[in-house]
């Protein structure tokens, strides 16, 4: 049985972001506390005893806390449930919650060589000893099962591949060019059951081979970040697009919602959404053209079992 724990689905900033007075922030603060919503990850696990996060978001220490699955087991007094981190790229929403990790449990985390090589570069991870936290690189399109805290299996397969974005924005102009391996999906799957979804947190645009791997998926998690490609320039809120950043949009003719149409997905559910998206409003138009194609938004703490 796979078990998925969204612990946060918005994307950058959380929602509400501290500094932003937009629609859906105001919303959040005051009549509507539920959209509130803390940045993106997931917890997985084939046994209900033993996780895996994808990603480690900025908010980690608060999802850990509202999330019973990941708390220590009664009567220890050091433990976690949780056996590692796997990353998909190297970005601050994905990274800088390994730094609430630094209290000497064992875990490991899997990452392409590229994104480890950004955590090594920076002397502040350095607070997660390579002798609790191993780092363990993975590559694309090559499969591996990651180990529990004991070294014993855990049941878990995980596929990762390579899909359109981009380098984390604050290496932008540094020596790291962009390059394969800055941006991945997941396939994660129980070997015992044969269950699997998909995570795909970033994705610039969806293409025929991304297409043939998602095809008649029961569950797939994918990037929701804005609802049209010039939203933030259009809101006043900034002055970079979607495609700019690396995130297709959820409309359009070449949007997520219609890309993804006609592929008998079981489940689709958008993650990463960006505060500024006017479908986390549950009595937008946006909102509701989302449904109507069978989009989940979901919130913090949704469990998802297959």
């Amino acid at each position: 049985m796979l078990r998925v724990v969204v612990l946060g689905a918005a994307a950058g900033g959380g929602v509400p972001q501290w500094n932003c007075g937009c629609a859906v922030c105001r919303t959040a603060r005051s009549d509507h506390p539920e959209l509130q919503s803390t940045q993106a990850s997931i917890a997985v696990s084939g046994d209900g005893a033993h996780w895996f996060l994808v990603n480690a978001s900025p908010d980690l220490r608060q999802q850990l806390i509202a999330t019973p699955q990941l708390h220590p087991k009664p009567g220890a007094l050091r433990h976690s449930p949780i056996a590692g981190v796997i990353l998909t790229n190297g970005e601050i929403d994905a990274v800088a919650g390994l730094l609430s990790m630094r209290e000497g449990s064992p875990f490991a985390i899997y990452a392409h060589e590229r994104v480890l090589a950004i955590l090594r570069s920076n002397s502040i991870f350095n607070v997660l000893s390579e002798k609790n936290v191993a780092r363990r690189p993975i590559a694309v399109d090559q499969g591996f099962e990651p180990a529990l805290s004991d070294g014993s299996p855990s049941g878990l397969e995980v596929l990762p591949f390579e899909v359109p974005g981009k380098g984390a924005w604050y290496l932008e102009g540094k020596a790291h060019p962009a390059g394969a391996g800055d941006t991945l999906g997941l396939r994660i799957a129980d070997k015992r059951s044969g269950q699997y979804f998909y995570f795909l947190a970033a994705c610039a645009r969806v293409t025929d081979d991304l297409k043939s791997r998602l095809k008649g998926a029961p569950l797939v998690f994918f990037d929701g970040t804005v609802w049209r490609d010039d939203e933030l320039i259009a809101a006043g809120l900034g002055n970079k697009t979607g495609q700019g950043m690396g995130h297709i949009a959820m409309s359009g003719d070449q949007g997520a919602i219609a890309s993804l149409a006609g592929l008998d997905i079981g489940r689709k559910v958008f993650l990463h959404i960006n505060n500024s998206n006017p479908a986390l409003l549950g009595t937008s138009a946006e909102r509701k053209a989302a449904e109507q194609a069978g989009w989940q938004i979901p919130s913090d703490g949704t469990e998802i079992v297959l």
